[in-house]
């Protein structure tokens, strides 16, 4: 009986997103490979792999992004697919372009779908001519204070300078009026071009109080694109998320209708395959919805989806990468209870920045209703080299009360000295009335930290 899975897997990832990904191959019988820089040989993904390679004559911070290092990797160890997890190179086309032209499966969308919805700009005019609603914005990229300035006109302030190759909740700046665009807008375009090798910026009129709210969908071989419910993930600090929840609390039926329908036109639009998430604002007091972005990758945030859903993810998209039919009814599968992930990172539970360090104690918490996809143990030094998540912190319960609670008492549980951590934060967070009652916007992380 054919599996539809691969004999062989390279990750090209670190941290926790490899480690999950490995756990999922080793449950199916498939080898596992990662490639690992020399600070990450002692890490958990590395330790627990089937097969390790190390590249050790480039800096830590470039190894991840080495594609053509990675592709040689896998052809020599006879990886017959490749997962790029999260960030780094898991939406560029080039890669997922240069993997299969290695003769190796791409566990993820087309190159051209990811090409297609990685140019923000581009992404925008092919839903919009699908029919999702897309937010009031230029049509094109601004390539001038002055044409900035006019389009802000028709647009009305306040509204957002957005890099057309953005991610990650990088690359955007606030303007509320000519003067602030003035002066925001070279900067926005100097950012862009360091961050991501392009300038190109749009404008995008700015929704004050917001609720971020994405959909998981899942694009299968036949052609068919399924939801699989939406996650909250306003919680964010900086524009990156901090606390993602599903299903998302106080949302009406309609608008949660409406989300999914959207999110499965979108991935329509441009044949998407695999998994991969459609990302909307809602408007807090209105519930207008206006689309944002498509990330051709799985999320961060997956576990949650996977936790009210009883999916394995990775399973399902090796499955489909290989040509093969989903394990299960994707389309039948109704979200079950309620689940929230905090993302614990190495950083001031302040101010929010970088705080690496020799991880001297790692005490997870457990119980019923708790997952932890960690990227540590202890031992480990967290360098400042890569993002600074140190893992994930699930609970899911029958209801969002009792997943408040189950996350309560594990954030309580969870001990790590060694580097900074936003765990104090964090405690504090999921206690705060706002977060309890589930009527919280976008602004929910500067509420509670000015209350302090």
């Amino acid at each position: 009986m054919k599996t539809w899975l691969p004999a062989s897997l390279l990750i090209a990832n670190r941290g926790e997103i490899a480690r999950r990904i490995v756990r999922t191959a080793r449950e199916h019988g498939v080898r596992s490979i990662v490639v690992h820089s020399p600070g990450d040989a002692e890490l958990p993904f590395v330790r627990e792999a089937d097969e390790a390679i190390g590249i050790d004559d480039l800096p830590e911070s470039q190894v991840y992004l080495a594609a053509d290092r990675i592709v040689s990797a896998g052809m020599r160890c006879g990886a017959e697919a490749v997962h790029p997890g999260y960030g780094f190179l898991s939406e560029r086309a080039s890669f997922a372009r240069a993997v299969q032209d290695a003769g190796m499966r791409w566990v993820g969308p087309s190159p051209a779908a990811i090409a297609a919805v990685g140019d923000k700009i581009e992404a925008r005019r092919i839903v919009a001519e699908a029919g999702v609603p897309v937010g009031k914005g230029s049509g094109d990229s601004i390539d001038s204070p002055e044409a900035a300035m006019a389009e802000a006109e028709a647009i009305g302030y306040p509204l957002m300078l957005k890099a057309s190759a953005g991610g990650g909740g990088m690359g955007m700046s606030v303007a509320h009026d000519q003067a602030e665009l003035t002066t925001l807008f070279e900067a926005t375009r100097s950012r862009a071009e360091r961050l991501f090798g392009d300038s190109r910026v749009f404008l995008e009129r700015f929704v004050e109080h917001a609720r971020h709210v994405e959909v998981q969908i899942f694009g299968l071989a036949d052609g068919t694109v399924v939801a699989l419910g939406e996650r909250d993930c306003s919680t964010q600090r900086r524009n990156q998320k901090v606390v993602e929840e599903s299903p998302a609390p106080n949302l009406p039926g309609e608008v949660r209708d409406e989300l999914l329908r959207a999110a499965v036109v979108a991935g329509r639009a441009v044949g998407y395959r695999n998994a991969g998430t459609v990302e909307f604002l809602v408007d807090a007091v209105t519930f207008e919805l206006s689309f944002l972005e498509m990330n051709t990758r799985l999320q961060v945030e997956h576990p949650v989806t996977e936790l009210v859903t009883g999916l394995d993810l990775v399973h399902e998209q090796l499955r489909v990468a290989m040509g093969g039919p989903p394990s299960v009814g994707l389309a039948a599968r109704a979200p079950s209870g309620h689940a929230i992930e905090a993302r614990v990172c190495a950083e001031d539970p302040v101010r929010f920045l970088p705080g690496p360090g020799h991880v001297t104690r790692w005490d997870e918490p457990a119980g019923e209703g708790i997952r932890v996809d960690s990227g540590y143990r202890r031992g480990n030094t967290v360098t400042a080299d890569f993002d600074p998540l140190l893992a994930k912190l699930c609970a899911h319960g029958p209801t969002r009360d009792a997943a408040i609670g189950r996350l309560r008492t594990a954030l309580d549980q969870f001990a790590i000295e060694g580097p900074k951590t936003n765990l104090e934060f964090l405690r504090r967070l999921v206690r705060d009335r706002r977060f309890a009652d589930g009527r919280y916007d976008t602004g929910l992380v500067h509420a509670v930290q000015a209350a302090t």
